[in-house]
């Protein structure tokens, strides 16, 4: 039975229930939305209210789940969609009426044994009952459990799209630069010690600036940030986009990378992209790889040093070149060209 309505429902194209939990959500959703409203459908978000912070995973995904579903459940009330798109597995585990599912990664590669187990079942049974699937990438597409990656049920990889934030700095003045909101899972710890591995002559009077992360969540994990380390803390967007224009090197060693968006952004805005080979749909990686392959491995201090000594002088030109498909024109077409037809069967209600 769906929600009780008080008057007559709103027609309207395409709901999308959006998780929000993280910026990168935030912004796949609305660009998502904003794609579909240009190839002339109405589209509404109806985002999730967070939850109370819990101390497991399992928990956490819960009330984000829980979250989604009222979300869902306020917006059917009010209006009568002819398609509806979950952003995350997450927010369709306990949806109120089938959509197509949009992730970035399942849980069934980034919730492994306890973290996922109520999870993982559920997520089966969505991914197979979703009449579309929309996978920013097509390895979180390969990702999936066997079987359900393929079949019938039509999939469209719709990336997040990345544009430069704005006209390079005059001077590149920033050696170094890393994201780590969550400091564990970002591999802040492996940032720091290759950081404090570089030799003094490469490094120079060069800083590693560390954004998304202050001085109390450091000490939290258990981190000293050190000489030659500035902790910016959470940052404005455009004030975090502004360090990027101004740095040489992006630098990173993430446990796992489901997507990865602050490296994307990093490449876009003109940063070489030192990392791990870390496991996941990490959309980067092989960018990175065919960029300079000397700038992805497990020794990031190595990694460093030739982004810093011998940087090859038309990394910026190749990697714009590179990111072609996840520029805002390219999704927007791909949006436009393709995905109105899987979702709604015909052109959009003009």
């Amino acid at each position: 039975m769906g929600p009780a309505r008080l008057g007559p429902a709103r027609l309207l194209d395409v709901l999308v229930v959006s998780l929000g939990s993280t910026h990168g959500l935030r912004v796949a959703d609305e660009q998502l939305a904003e794609a579909l409203a240009g190839a002339g459908a109405s589209v509404e978000i109806a985002s999730a209210t967070p939850p109370r912070p819990t101390r497991t995973m399992m928990l956490t995904d819960l009330g984000w789940a829980r979250a989604a579903r009222a979300a869902a459940q306020r917006a059917l009330e009010r209006i009568e969609p002819r398609a509806i798109v979950y952003s995350s597995t997450t927010a369709a585990l306990l949806w109120p009426r089938a959509g197509a599912i949009r992730f970035d990664a399942s849980c069934a590669g980034n919730r492994p044994g306890r973290d996922g187990l109520w999870q993982r079942p559920l997520e089966r049974r969505r991914l197979a009952q979703a009449p579309l699937l929309l996978p920013w990438s097509a390895a979180a597409l390969a990702e999936l459990p066997a079987g359900l990656a393929r079949g019938a049920r039509p999939t469209l990889v719709v990336p997040v799209a990345v544009e430069p934030s704005g006209p390079p700095a005059t001077e590149r003045d920033i050696a170094a630069i890393t994201y780590a909101a969550n400091p564990a899972k970002k591999g802040l710890g492996r940032v720091l010690a290759a950081w404090r591995a570089v030799p003094r002559e490469i490094r120079g009077s060069g800083e590693l600036h560390v954004a998304g992360v202050g001085e109390r969540e450091l000490r939290a994990a258990g981190l000293v940030a050190g000489a030659g380390v500035r902790i910016h803390g959470s940052l404005a967007r455009e004030d975090y986009r502004a360090l990027l224009r101004r740095a040489r090197v992006f630098v990173c060693a993430p446990r796992r990378e489901d997507y990865g968006i602050a490296q994307l952004e990093a490449l876009v805005d003109g940063c070489q992209l030192v990392s791990t080979p870390a496991p996941g749909p990490y959309a980067a990686l092989a960018i990175a790889r065919e960029l300079d392959p000397r700038l992805v491995g497990e020794q990031l201090d190595s990694g460093l040093c030739a982004a810093l000594s011998q940087p090859r002088g038309d990394y910026a030109e190749r990697a714009l070149a590179a990111l072609a498909p996840y520029r805002l024109g390219a999704v927007e077409e791909l949006v436009r060209d393709r995905l109105p037809a899987l979702l709604l069967g015909e052109r959009p209600q003009l």
